[in-house]
């Protein structure tokens, strides 16, 4: 056999994530460029998130503080993490886990907003009681228009909301078992064998994530005419833009690059290629959301003005059956 025939891979493709001084030795003036204007949008967005949250102290009713600033938040600080895991390769896999465990905190902390902007549990209740909830909505039953609809409760609404609290307290301690298997030479994100880690964590946790998005669409759907004054379509929409590019898009391109298909350009490895370009991608995303969130947060926080008693009423709440 000839082995000239035979292919060689670069060293460097079978590495490590470069170290940071290896990345700032190696930079041309295109990737000083690309580097600092990233680094400039990350900044940025912080930058106004610190402001944003001033604003929100100073003029926002104290039971919407706390859910608005952790809304604001999911861009900037999806942003920063992508910022940190762009200058040190290595620690991609920490501030993924971290970004991602702030957003678990920011999809049961929406729901709270929108219960929040019609004025609380005892206000939902009083001006929802008398209509029932649409259950067959995304992700779980978008495909089970048959299944009745249930009544507005108490206890309806505690089951939305521990729905996603599970999410906002189970992902944390998932992700703290992952770092703890990690650091035991158990957890790799690359070994999809049936015997590693990652193969059974990730898979249920994507399970829990469904669930947890679940409770969000019904409120959504049940309260979109009634906030609609309040854009709470555009609103859902970012917040559910920041869960595709930072979960799906991600997730996409690291199964690109674990395969090969995104090519290894050394000192990156085809994996280390691919988080590196998810990151740069989630620090121009993140950027532009932050400024659109911005303006739609950034307003006069009056009381919702209280239902019509009239003949539509029923254009308020979403439709009973």
């Amino acid at each position: 056999m000839d082995n000239r025939s035979i292919p060689t891979m670069d060293p460097g493709c079978l590495r490590e994530p470069p170290l940071a001084i290896d990345i700032i030795l190696k930079l041309d003036i295109f990737g000083i460029i690309l580097y600092s204007v990233l680094t400039f949008m990350a900044a940025v967005s912080m930058l106004i998130y610190i402001e944003e949250c001033v604003y929100i102290y100073r003029k926002v009713p104290n039971n919407k503080k706390s859910v608005i600033i952790w809304v604001n938040g999911a861009a900037p600080v999806i942003g920063t993490m992508s910022c940190l895991g762009m200058w040190i390769p290595r620690a991609t896999m920490f501030t993924d886990m971290f970004s991602a465990c702030y957003f678990s905190i920011v999809v049961f902390k929406f729901l709270i907003l929108m219960v929040e902007e019609v004025g609380g549990d005892e206000a939902f209740l009083r001006r929802a009681g008398k209509h029932k909830l649409r259950i067959s909505t995304g992700p779980c039953c978008c495909c089970c228009p048959c299944l009745p609809y249930v009544a507005i409760t108490k206890r309806s609404l505690f089951l939305l909301k521990l729905g996603s609290f599970q999410f906002a307290l189970l992902k944390p301690v998932f992700t703290i078992l992952s770092i703890v298997l990690w650091t035991n030479g158990t957890f790799n994100l690359a070994d999809l064998s049936i015997t590693g880690s990652a193969i059974w964590i990730n898979p249920f946790v994507g399970i829990l994530t469904i669930i947890a998005l679940w409770p969000v669409a019904i409120m959504f759907m049940h309260l979109r005419t009634t906030l609609r004054s309040l854009k709470i379509i555009p609103k859902y929409a970012m917040y559910q833009l920041v869960l595709i590019l930072s979960q799906l898009q991600t997730a996409i391109i690291n199964i690109l690059a674990l395969n090969g298909t995104i090519a290894c350009t050394p000192p990156f490895s085809s994996a280390a290629r691919g988080y590196m370009m998810s990151q740069q991608l989630l620090i121009l995303e993140m950027f532009i959301i932050t400024l659109v969130t911005r303006l739609l947060y950034r307003r006069q926080y009056d009381p919702l003005p209280e239902e019509e008693h009239e003949d539509n009423e029923n254009t308020k709440m979403a439709p009973e059956p």
